[in-house]
């Protein structure tokens, strides 16, 4: 949407607005001794413009935590942690982890539900300079279990359900040296040990010794995290982390409730402690590195759901007083269209943002109209760890097809296919970022380093286009990629679990429209003659060898190989019409 576009559609905020421009309101808010003040700092021989009031480290962060008390941290179900508490425990945790030999750049996976033990485990692993390795708690043992060897993780710290799933591969993972369990409810085996037995349960961390985080030198730049994002081709990657990627967030999110008060006139709102009801995973870094982080920093009280359930979801906005959620758009969409909604007391709500997904201009303008609260959005990735761009209130409102623009210490370009030329505004090409957020690389991959991280730009591999103030459109994504609510799926995974089944010779993984979910990977495939097997069958197959999420809703068969162009590569613009001409 064009500028005067945007000014035109503002009626239902100040017909003033914008009083300030980008421009303006990044002069004003980064001026030298403010709050988001920018200074250039060499990282990894590229200079780099930083936020100068950054905290040092994760341990930095904790400490600071620590300071907010008896306000509330987490909330699952009827347990409620303080900050007092969780930092007794993730500093008892800590110690623990250095008796047992962990040191500086050793690796810890966690992998478990969102759970008051998350946030524990992973500042007891990255204070003291070990590098924490979220797994996606979705994976199957085998996914599990690749995660742990890849990573060289010595010590897993995961809930009895991922426990369950990874036992029977412990022979093959000899790196791992310690597997620690919580909320086992019957004894366990393999050498594995319970989580209670060293810090007790989550009802009793306020009642552990008071104690300090070992004080191991940890720089910003040191790594902190490896994240796991699969490629196109092969398995996982990890995307590798630092303490100032994840650390990067906290004042870029504060930037952006900043810039959207004084494009409307108002003053910098003050900082004041909010409950969010995170739904998103963990495991990704929307949830730790957006969400966590900022959490930590303001105060603010994080509630888990065992399970998203809409109606529980509404009791728990009314009982807490929730300001915000979201995470993805599907979880938008429910909360406004359950015939339950007037039911409840949904009035707190300030805000609903969410990243990772498409989303439709008309949820922009619902969450506004229905619930009241104000949309929010942005674009990022694992390999920037989260925000590039931020997008919300006045500015999402007039531009809802828009993620927004770079926050002031990050650079956008869009690329040509050469690689080497920098398209005009308005122009469509691949989105390349920069900025101190860029994660260092993927974990022991060289080949896939140098394709993707380049002088210190990503190459995303999403098509998009910046207008003449910097705004941000993602047009379509280069990578072969399907994005179910949040999730990402990349079609060769799964195109090549089918291609192992003995009757499929031909098979192509593309995404179907979904309304709530953005989209939902569906599939064509073309079996070997004399051979036959059903959709249920081949569902069944995948199922079996691939997270849930993997599976297709749909599967299509069709009788001659699929098409392709002169080079090979299947057509798969010619396939998605299938699945609209047939019957569900």
């Amino acid at each position: 949407m064009s500028s005067s576009a945007a000014e035109s559609t503002v009626a239902a905020t100040n017909k003033a607005w914008p009083v300030m421009s980008l421009a303006e309101v990044e002069a004003e808010l980064c001026a030298p001794g403010q709050r988001f003040e920018m200074e250039t700092v060499t990282i990894r021989e590229i200079p780099t413009r930083v936020w100068k009031n950054a905290l040092p480290n994760l341990a930095a962060l904790a400490r600071h935590g620590r300071t907010h008390g008896e306000r509330i941290f987490t909330i699952y179900g009827e347990e409620r942690v303080t900050y007092d508490a969780w930092f007794r425990a993730a500093a008892l945790l800590a110690q623990e982890f250095r008796k047992r030999g962990i040191r500086k750049g050793d690796r810890i996976a966690l992998a478990m539900r969102n759970l008051p033990e998350w946030p524990v485990v992973f500042f007891a692993a990255t204070s003291i300079g070990a590098i924490c390795v979220p797994l996606n708690a979705w994976w199957t043992a085998g996914e599990l279990a690749y995660g742990l060897a890849n990573s060289g993780a010595r010590v897993l710290v995961c809930d009895a359900e991922r426990f369950g799933r990874v036992a029977p591969h412990l022979p093959e993972l000899p790196e791992l040296r310690d597997v620690i369990v919580s909320r086992a409810a019957t004894p366990l085996s393999d050498g594995a040990e319970a989580l209670e037995d060293i810090i007790g349960h989550p009802g009793g961390y306020a009642s552990l010794p008071e104690t300090e985080i070992p004080d191991v030198p940890v720089a910003p730049d040191d790594d902190a995290t490896i994240f796991y994002t699969s490629g196109t081709t092969g398995n996982p990657k990890g995307a590798l982390g630092t303490h100032r990627n994840l650390l990067t967030n906290i004042l870029s999110s504060g930037y952006g409730a900043a810039r959207a008060a004084r494009r409307r006139g108002d003053p910098v709102p003050v900082s004041a402690p909010k409950v969010g009801l995170t739904v998103i995973p963990m495991f990704h870094v929307t949830a730790c590195s957006a969400g966590l982080m900022g959490a930590v920093a303001a105060g603010n009280t994080m509630i888990f759901m065992h399970k998203w359930d809409p109606v529980k979801a509404f009791e728990i906005i009314e009982r807490e007083r929730v300001n915000s959620t979201g995470g993805v758009p599907t979880i938008a969409w429910q909360l406004i269209e359950h015939p339950d909604r007037g039911k409840y007391d949904l009035s707190s709500l300030e805000a609903i943002a969410y990243g990772g997904a498409p989303s439709a201009p008309e949820l922009v303008r619902k969450i506004r109209s229905v619930l009241g609260a104000l949309p929010g959005n942005g674009w990022g990735m694992t390999e920037t760890m989260a925000t590039v761009t931020g997008h919300s209130a006045e500015d999402y409102l007039n531009r809802p097809d828009s993620a927004g623009p770079p926050v002031p210490v990050a650079d956008l370009r869009i690329m040509d296919e050469d690689g080497a030329t920098i398209l005009t505004a308005g122009e469509v090409g691949e989105l390349w970022a920069r900025g101190p957020m860029v994660v260092k690389g993927y974990w022991n991959n060289p080949e896939a380093t140098a394709a993707t991280f380049v002088d210190g730009w990503v190459r995303t591999g999403d098509l998009a286009r910046l207008d003449e103030e910097g705004f941000c459109y993602i047009v379509d994504r280069a990578k072969d990629i399907v994005i179910r609510g949040g999730e990402n799926i990349y079609s060769s995974e799964v195109e090549n679990v089918l291609y192992d089944h003995p009757a499929v010779t031909d098979a192509a993984l593309v995404g179907i429209p979904h309304r709530t979910l953005g989209e939902e990977p569906a599939a064509v495939v073309h079996l070997a003659p004399g051979h036959s097997a059903s959709e249920s069958e081949l569902q069944d197959w995948v199922r079996s060898r691939l997270a849930a999420f993997k599976v297709p809703v749909r599967i299509l068969f069709c009788e001659e190989t699929l098409p392709r162009n002169a080079n090979g590569k299947i057509l798969k613009k010619d396939l998605k019409p299938l699945f609209e001409s047939s019957s569900g």
